[in-house]
């Protein structure tokens, strides 16, 4: 019988390739939009965050979600930074969610406020996602616009408090295979998880009617 970290991971692959396949994503990849949208994701990601990082303080003593929440993992300041580099000191100022990105959020702070084995389903595919795929999007972030490497704009991406990433990957999972949940809730957090790609997914989408290629 596959583990529960096992079956996440399948059960969500199609959602996951979705949207690591967006035009949006596939064009920031591809260096094939300017700054200004990398810029822009970055504002979304801050709402994300903002919810997930808000959550957790809630959630430390919880005995289903509490496990997860690992400070070395925060990203809200490392995202603060990388807006003042992008945006400017008063990048509060301009600072607007998509609708999307709002759906996203609201979400998030549901799962935080009424169910913390969801909430896991979301931290899962944020955290780990950041882990793995998100030091390509590092990667071509600094040779796309030269940001300085693992520097302010790309700080997001760069975990200093976890040295080895592979092992924490590692210890992530099989903190997922003991999480305090019977079969049917694990079940819905696998569902639950799969709303997380998708609701990813329609910010990709939403991002790429702003930042459309020209014919």
């Amino acid at each position: 019988m596959d583990s529960f970290s096992t079956l996440i991971r399948t059960a969500s692959h199609e959602q996951h390739t979705e949207a690591e396949t967006s035009t949006f994503m596939s064009d920031l990849l591809g260096g094939r939009l300017g700054v200004d949208a990398y810029a822009r994701y970055t504002e979304q990601l801050w709402f994300v965050y903002k919810a997930l990082e808000d959550g957790a303080g809630r959630l430390a003593s919880n005995p289903v979600a509490g496990p997860f929440v690992r400070p070395e993992l925060f990203r809200l300041a490392a995202l603060e930074r990388d807006l003042t580099h992008l945006r400017g000191a008063s990048w509060r100022s301009g600072l607007n969610a998509l609708p999307a990105t709002e759906a996203y959020a609201a979400r998030v702070r549901e799962c935080a406020e009424r169910w913390p084995a969801g909430y896991i389903a979301h931290h899962y595919t944020r955290y780990l996602g950041d882990l793995s795929g998100g030091q390509i999007i590092r990667d071509k972030a600094e040779k796309t616009w030269g940001f300085t490497k693992k520097g302010d704009g790309v700080r997001f991406y760069v975990f200093e408090e976890i040295p080895n990433p592979a092992a924490f990957k590692r210890g992530y999972r099989e903190l997922l295979d003991t999480v305090d949940a019977d079969d049917l809730e694990k079940q819905r957090i696998v569902t639950e998880c799969k709303r997380a790609f998708t609701l990813n997914t329609a910010v990709f989408h939403a991002l790429g009617e702003e930042f459309p290629l020209s014919a």
